[in-house]
This record gives C-alpha cells, structure tokens and sequence, in this order.
C-alpha cells in the first residue's frame, strides 16, 4: 500500500460531548495539470517577475505590508501584528452542529474535498461509530473548520468506509442565477420535442464512470511536447468541423437523426421491453414499390 501523505490538517471530530482524533488529507490532486511557463524565445529562460513600484522601481519583499483599497489609488494600510489580533485561531475540532440529507444542499455550494481519517488505532472506534450512523440514517453532519486562518463551513459525508469532508462556500459567495436566465421566459416547447429529447436522455442514460471522461487538450498537449523533444515534424491529423452560431439546423430533424443514431446502453436488471414497431411506410413509398413491383412483372413476362 502507498504510503500516505502528509496530512493536511489535525485535530478531532466532535458529536456533542465525543471527540475523536482524526486527520485531513487533500482528496484531489492539482499536480495532475500540465503548466507552460512563459519563456524568453531569444535566449530560452524562463521569464521571471520583479515586485516594483512606479516611480520607485524594484522593491524588497520586506517593505510591503498588506492594505484594502478604499478609492482609485486610495488604501488603508494594515500592519502584521494588527492583522494578527484578528486572525482566527486554528480550531482543534470540526463540531457537527446540524445534520441534513445531501440534495438540500444547493450543489453549488460545494467547494473542496478532503477526506477525514481516524488518528491512530484508538480513534478508530469511535470514528466507525458516527461514519455507520451518517450511513444509516442517510444524513450527513455539517459544522465548521477553521484551517490556515480561515473559517470555513463544511460537510461531513460517509464515503466507503470512511469519511468525506467537503468545504462549503457562504451565501455572499454566489451570483443569482436569475439575471442569466431571465431572457428565457416561459416560452412552450413542441411537445414532439420534448418527447424526442427525453428519449434520447433515456437511450444515453448509464451509470457515471469518471474514468470513461478524458482531458484531451491535456493528452494533446503532452503528445505535442513528447515530440517536440524527440524531435518530430509537427504534423496535423485533420480539422475538426468548428462550431458557431452560424450554421442553423432544424431542431427537430436533429433529435430525430440523435434518437436515431443513439443506441440504448445495456439493459440493467430485467431486459427491456421490445423495440417499438417499425413506422408505417408514406403513402409515396408504397406508390414507388407499387410501380417497381409491376415493372418487374412485366419485365418477367417479356
């Protein structure tokens, strides 16, 4: 097994008057990204940034303080030590104070993940204790944390045998939604439409595997610089068809091709019922197989 990492954050998880020992690690992993550094073309090296000043130049790190802009050119400047007497003391425990079912929480809520291990053997008991409570009452805990000078809300989930922690943004944190999709009114859609759409939802529907789901600008990108360093031409497979406001298709015709086009993922549990019966043919194809069926008579008899 590898080993673990450097845990994040320690201190206990509190249900009223229990306190378990527990530890916070990061559940996800920025490093995964590619980054490009901007680079000096002429010489090859990296190009770096200097803190300056206008009409001062350069400056140490040492004279800057931190200060909270008040007008154009305007602040008020803060000391450390002032900034200091305000900062929040790094709690020791998350208190779960509320429990509530996952889809009251509006999803956009949710920020970051860690995941909540127990410390050591003698935390673990206790710790099975409230994950199989959450599990079974189908609940999950929220309380508050305060890490790094920064007091966040954050919820507590049950995830396989362990525990799932995920930091909550605060109301003043997000935008109304109604200003973006006030233009929409309340227009009626075609029912034939709708119909069509929910099929296709219905024919696309499957469970979610994220490892179905690749970063394909970032697999380009890294065949691109393996290639570079090997020194290949750089060569262009083809352009894909670019999208744009432009091209105006008939929406119907597209859900019917999509319905068409889509096959039904694997059935789950009881087969699916039968395919629907094949659609009667137009009169106009009857006509043309009509009038080939006595050409080919005639043609026999001839």
């Amino acid at each position: 097994m590898a080993p673990r990492a450097r845990a994040y954050w320690q201190g206990y998880l509190r249900l009223s008057l229990v306190s378990i020992g527990v530890e916070l690690y990061a559940a996800t992993a920025s490093a995964q990204t590619m980054a490009l550094h901007q680079i000096h073309k002429p010489t090859g090296k990296r190009v770096r940034y200097e803190k300056v000043v206008p009409g001062v130049g350069p400056i140490d790190s040492a004279d800057i303080v931190k200060g909270f802009e008040i007008g154009d050119d305007s602040y008020v400047v803060l000391e450390p030590d002032e900034l200091d007497e305000i900062k929040l003391d790094s709690g020791k425990a998350i208190e779960l104070v509320q429990f509530v079912g996952r889809d009251e929480i509006d999803p956009r809520y949710f920020d970051k993940p860690y995941y909540l291990a127990p410390e050591g053997d003698v935390s673990t008991e206790g710790y099975v204790v409230i994950h199989e409570a959450l599990r079974r009452a189908n609940k999950i805990g929220v309380g508050r944390l305060t890490m790094r000078g920064r007091e966040s809300i954050v919820a507590v989930t049950p995830l396989g045998n362990g525990l799932l922690v995920e930091t909550l943004r605060y109301a003043n944190e997000l935008r109304g939604y109604e200003p973006y999709f006030a233009e929409i009114g309340e227009a009626e859609s075609d029912s034939e439409m709708i119909a069509l759409a929910t099929e296709l939802i219905e024919r696309k529907t499957a469970p979610f595997d994220p490892k179905a789901f690749k970063d394909s600008y970032a697999e380009a990108l890294r065949d691109l610089v393996e290639r570079k360093r090997e020194g290949h031409a750089i060569v262009t497979t083809g352009e894909e068809e670019r999208r744009g406001p432009g091209k105006v298709i008939d929406l119907i015709e597209a859900l019917k091709r999509s319905v068409g086009e889509s096959a039904p993922p694997p059935a789950r549990g009881k087969a699916r019922a039968a395919a629907a019966p094949a659609a009667k043919p137009t009169k106009k194809a009857s006509a043309t197989r009509t009038s080939e069926s006595k050409t080919g008579a005639a043609k026999k008899r001839a």
